[in-house]
């Protein structure tokens, strides 16, 4: 087996609809959650795409059994512009693209929608649910708690998510401003694309119990999940490089995902009871949608707003620096650049798409990566 292998990214979203429909995963929800996989790696944010098909998703479904492939969605409240739902730990991607979904409704009849939900499951690159909005013609923001990852500033314990707070605005150039990414330094996906790869962690990252940094992956792994380690807010360690601005914005959106819709919050969100057996994690999302044209024309929002970017990359750049960059563009190249060349699949990934494929009895896939 190759190292590192690239494929063709319709073909990887076929097999992975192909491993969600042989986890129970209906159809048309087993093509939601490829497609939002597959929109990571297609993007370049290979921490959130096939890479965590099988111990996100997979494991938690077959082998955990805290994750159910049949999503009862259910409507606790609903009002003119807003909703409640409770997912009944189904499938992430699904809760959220219907929450999505009902947001933009509730939007184009009342300028602005806004829908929470409980009892949800991973729902992968958050940054897919704002371009749902930005492709309605909308600007959205989403958020969604987690197992506990972060310390809070002055701490050293895993109390909050990752908790990313994600923005998407439609702008008049080939791409949407979206700002996604996590409210820590980096984020357990990372570190996790980091172990597979060999590589060691930049210090800071984070933090273990007696105040030190951490840079080996496959340790902070572990003592991640002994609650030995926790990862470091957006700022870093203490309030110097203004760590405290990252470990609000978490709070932020900590509250969000739990108290409007009155779900699980921090510690409970362990994945694991007393005895440390797993449990499903209960997952908290919100999702807003505005709708533009209740407050200005679409179309002088979106070259407003790409006037705002230009004007940013074209600023006086430091030295030997060649480009200025806003958020959305990389993820746009990225995605131009693997649409030609195909998704890079490092060796773990193409170990556990085999084993998702021999266990799931899916014969008609035989992958070039095996010669």
């Amino acid at each position: 087996m190759a190292d590192v292998y690239s494929m063709d990214s319709q073909l990887l979203e076929a097999f992975m609809v192909d491993v969600f429909r042989g986890l129970g995963v209906p159809e048309m929800d087993a093509r939601i959650c490829a497609d939002v996989l597959a929109t990571a790696d297609r993007r370049g944010v290979d921490s959130h795409g096939v890479g965590r098909l099988k111990p996100i998703y997979y494991d938690r479904i077959r082998k955990d059994r805290i994750q159910q492939p049949v999503t009862r969605l259910e409507v606790v409240r609903d009002f003119l512009a807003t909703a409640v739902l409770d997912g009944h730990h189904g499938m992430g991607m699904v809760i959220a693209h219907r929450a999505m979904e009902m947001a933009i409704e509730k939007a184009r009849r009342h300028g602005l929608g806004m829908v929470v939900a409980r009892n949800s499951t991973h729902y992968g690159i958050a940054g897919y649910y704002a371009l749902m909005a930005c492709n309605a013609g909308m600007i959205g923001l989403t958020g969604t708690n987690a197992r506990p990852s972060i310390a809070p500033t002055f701490g050293v314990e895993n109390m909050l998510g990752t908790n990313p707070l994600v923005f998407g605005f439609p702008t008049d150039e080939s791409f949407h401003f979206t700002n996604d990414y996590a409210t820590s330094v980096t984020q357990r996906g990372k570190i996790e694309q980091y172990e597979r790869e060999g590589k060691t962690m930049p210090p800071g990252w984070v933090i273990n119990h007696r105040g030190e940094t951490e840079t080996d992956p496959a340790a902070v792994l572990r003592d991640l999940v002994a609650g030995q380690a926790a990862l470091t807010p957006l700022g870093g360690i203490g309030e110097a490089t203004g760590g405290y601005k990252g470990y609000g914005y978490a709070t932020v959106v900590e509250v969000l995902s739990a108290a409007l819709q009155q779900g699980a919050f921090l510690k409970q969100l362990s994945g694991l009871d007393a005895d440390g057996s797993p449990v499903p994690y209960a997952l908290g999302h919100f999702f807003l949608a505005i709708n533009i044209e209740c407050f200005t024309d679409t179309a002088a929002f979106r070259k407003t707003t790409g006037d705002i970017l230009r004007e940013l990359r074209g600023s006086l750049k430091a030295p030997g620096q060649r480009r200025i960059f806003t958020c959305g563009e990389k993820e746009y190249l990225a995605w131009m650049d693997r649409r030609a060349k195909g998704i890079p699949l490092d060796d773990t990934v193409q170990r556990q798409m085999i084993t998702m494929r021999d266990e799931l009895e899916l014969n008609g896939y035989r992958f070039d990566f095996e010669r």
